[in-house]
C-alpha cells in the first residue's frame, strides 16, 4: 500500500530484496526502542557504551537507502501508471513536487512519512498476531470456541470476506484481549509539556517528557479481575462495551487523543481479517502437546516474541 510492493510469486532476486527489507525493519525498531547512557548522561554520549548508536546510525543509512531504491523507481515508472494504481509513494510525489516543508526537501518528507507508517503498521500487527496465536495454542478451549464461531457463523465451503467479521463477536474478544494482555507498544509514545502544570499532586515542568505504561494500565487489579489470565470472554460480559479507540483509558492499545494510533481502525480490521482467515484456513497445533508455547518477550519500539513461534498446521477438512 505504501509502496507498492508484493513478493507473492516474486523472483530470487526480489525474494532477497524483501527478506533485507524485513530485516532492517526489525533492526530498526528493536533499537528504537533502546536507551543509551547518552540519553541520561548526554555527555558520556561519545563513549557509545555497547554500541548502540553505532548500530544505530548503520541501520538508518541502511533503511534510507532501501527507501531511495524505492523512491526513484517511483519517479522512472509514475508516468506510465495508470491513476488507479498508485501507491502511496506515488500519491506523495505528485502533491509534493519539488516543495519544501519547514526547510526540508520533497524526497526527505516522502521517505520520511512512508518509514513512519510502514514502521508503525508491519511490525504492531505482526507482532499482534503472533501473540494472538501464542496465547490460543497455550488455551485449546478458546481457540475451540473460535473455530466453532467461524464454522457456524461463515460455514466450511467458502472463504472469509471483510463483510464477515461483524459476525465474529468472539474472534473480536480475542483480539481486544490479546491488546490488552500484549499491546505492541507497552511504553505509549513520549508526550512533551508545553506549559508548567500540575498532574495529579505532582508539578511538572515545561519541557518534561512523559511515557506512559500502558500495559501496567491494562492489567490494573483494580479495573480488570484476573487482570493476567487470559479471558476473552470478559469482553462479552463485564467490559462488553469496552472498546480500543481511545475513549475507555482502562484499554488504550493505541493510545489516545490527539496523538493516537491513526490507522487504529484499519490495523483491527486488518488483524482480525488476517487471523480469522489463517485459523479458518489451516488447523494449528503446538509441537509439543505438554510443553505450553514461551512467552517471553523483548521489549523495543514493540515488545515483541523472544524466541520464533513454531506451529503445527494442516489445511481444514473441506
Amino acid at each position: 500500500m505504501v509502496a507498492g510492493k508484493r513478493y507473492l510469486g516474486a523472483t530470487v532476486d526480489e525474494e532477497e530484496k524483501a527478506k533485507k527489507c524485513l530485516k532492517v525493519i526489525d533492526d530498526f525498531m528493536y533499537h528504537l526502542g533502546l536507551s543509551t547512557v547518552g540519553d541520561a548522561i548526554p555527555a558520556l554520549r561519545w563513549m557509545d557504551f555497547g554500541g548502540n548508536e553505532r548500530a544505530m546510525k548503520k541501520i538508518a543509512k541502511e533503511f534510507d537507502h532501501v527507501l531511495n531504491e524505492w523512491l526513484e523507481e517511483h519517479k522512472t515508472g509514475l508516468s506510465a501508471k495508470a491513476t488507479n494504481e498508485r501507491d502511496f509513494m506515488d500519491v506523495m510525489i505528485s502533491i509534493l513536487g519539488d516543495t519544501e516543508i519547514h526547510g526540508f526537501d520533497a524526497d526527505t518528507v516522502i521517505k520520511a512519512t512512508a518509514m513512519a507508517m510502514i514502521l508503525g503498521g508491519t511490525s504492531s500487527t505482526s507482532v499482534t498476531l503472533t501473540w494472538a496465536l501464542c496465547l490460543l495454542l497455550n488455551n485449546p478451549r478458546t481457540l475451540k470456541k473460535v473455530t466453532e464461531e467461524l464454522n457456524s457463523q461463515v460455514g466450511k465451503k467458502k472463504c472469509i470476506e471483510e463483510s464477515d467479521l461483524s459476525k465474529l463477536v468472539y474472534l473480536e474478544a480475542v483480539v481486544k484481549e490479546t491488546l490488552r494482555l500484549y499491546p505492541a507498544g507497552p511504553l505509549g509514545a513520549p508526550r512533551e509539556f508545553t506549559e508548567n502544570c500540575i498532574l495529579g499532586d505532582y508539578h511538572i515542568k515545561k519541557g518534561s517528557r512523559l511515557i506512559i505504561n500502558i500495559w501496567k494500565i491494562q492489567t490494573d487489579p483494580s479495573v480488570w479481575s484476573d487482570p493476567l489470565e487470559f479471558k476473552p470472554e470478559r469482553f462479552l460480559t463485564t467490559h462488553k462495551n469496552i472498546e480500543v479507540k481511545g475513549q475507555h483509558f482502562e484499554l488504550i492499545p493505541f493510545g489516545s487523543g490527539r496523538r493516537m494510533c491513526p490507522a487504529a481502525s484499519f490495523s483491527l480490521q486488518m488483524v482480525q481479517f488476517a487471523l480469522a482467515r489463517f485459523l479458518h484456513s489451516f488447523e494449528i497445533s503446538k509441537p509439543s502437546s505438554d510443553e505450553p508455547i514461551d512467552m517471553t518477550g523483548i521489549l523495543g519500539m514493540s515488545y515483541t516474541k523472544a524466541t520464533p513461534l513454531e506451529i503445527l498446521i494442516k489445511p481444514c477438512n473441506l
